[in-house]
């Protein structure tokens, strides 16, 4: 095979060789497509193998996965995630390339070329919106993956996320020592398997201190500001509407939702419903009341996540892991104590 110079592959691709030299460094100004073009070209024709760029082989691509845009979209919480992942990314010597996709209802075209075409020596994929059978499709990828704020069972990947079941369980466990006997569950109607094991730890709670969850406490509101707050306008519009003690939430977007329509119906809170949330968004400091809700440690998951992938690349570790990040309660004001 013939080797070639930053010249050649310009002249091949068709761009000025400063493009090239930019591409092969990892800087910034070129495209997404031309600097594939050109690591493809340089690859095939073995330039690699003479001129050994560290950018190269030290980058880690962060591809955020979004299957319907409820969840991962442009909050708090996503950036704080990106935050730990980059510092960390560059505390280990990694460069990090983040990638959007969009899902692909016929086959996840998008993300399959995205890693295919990639150089990275590893990829942190955001499961949030995922599901086990969008990772069918990942199957066959060769490079070290690691999931990042979801976990599927009977998956090769490895999850670095929340303990979700032992925060709901720690949440509703804080309802109850202030005396709450009937909490009800303000739950998200759109599907994410972090709120599936929220609602697993709110029952184990429940279950545990002898007590039952209550079918017509347990309202679906859609995860947006909006959204929450519209489902739960409807939901107290019923006739001959009924409210428990209190409730828990599947995250802090939902919570303020639902706060926003009990306040406009009357409802006072916490006299007459105690709420708890989830995430600790920095809007919860200023809510009315303040929202008690739990700490979720986000640059600590995104650090976490970049650490094991850098085991997997260094090591060629194959155990696959399931690291989860612990909770903390912060209480303020939107809790009543009733015993």
């Amino acid at each position: 095979m013939v080797r070639i110079n930053i010249s050649d592959i310009a002249s091949i691709v068709g761009v000025s060789p400063a493009t090239v030299s930019n591409a092969l460094n990892g800087k910034s100004g070129v495209s997404e497509e031309t600097r594939q073009k050109i690591i493809k070209i340089a690859r095939e024709y073995g330039y690699f193998k003479d001129n050994i760029f560290n950018t190269l082989q030290k980058t880690i691509r962060f591809i955020m996965y979004k299957k319907h845009g409820f969840v991962v979209c442009d909050t708090p919480f996503f950036t704080s995630l990106i935050e730990g992942i980059t510092k960390e990314s560059k505390a280990q010597g990694y460069e990090l390339l983040i990638s959007h996709v969009n899902f692909n209802e016929k086959d996840n075209k998008e993300l399959i070329e995205t890693i295919e075409k990639d150089y990275s020596e590893g990829i942190l994929i955001l499961a949030t919106e995922m599901t086990s059978e969008d990772l069918l499709v990942l199957k066959n990828v060769n490079v070290p993956i690691v999931m990042l704020d979801s976990y599927f069972k009977n998956s090769d990947f490895d999850s670095v996320l929340i303990n979700n079941v032992d925060a709901a369980y720690k949440a509703t466990e804080y309802l109850i020592m202030n005396g709450h006997t009937n909490i009800g569950y303000l739950h998200s109607s759109v599907h994410i398997n972090n709120f599936y094991y929220r609602r697993r730890g709110y029952l184990e709670a429940l279950t545990d201190y002898a007590l039952k969850a209550d079918k017509k406490f347990e309202i679906p509101l859609e995860p947006t500001a909006e959204g929450s707050y519209r489902d739960m306008s409807l939901y107290l519009k019923q006739k001959n509407v009924a409210l428990p003690t209190a409730f828990f939430a599947d995250n802090d977007i939902i919570a303020l939702g639902a706060m926003r329509a009990l306040k406009e119906s009357g409802i006072k809170i916490p006299e007459d419903v105690s709420i708890i949330g989830f995430d600790d968004m920095p809007f919860c400091e200023i809510s009315t009341p303040k929202l008690t809700t739990l700490k979720v440690f986000k640059q600590e998951m995104g650090k976490a996540a970049v650490r094991r992938l850098v085991d997997k690349i260094k090591e060629n570790d194959n155990s696959v892991q399931k690291i989860e990040i612990n909770t903390q309660l912060v209480v303020r004001e939107s809790v009543l104590k009733i015993n």
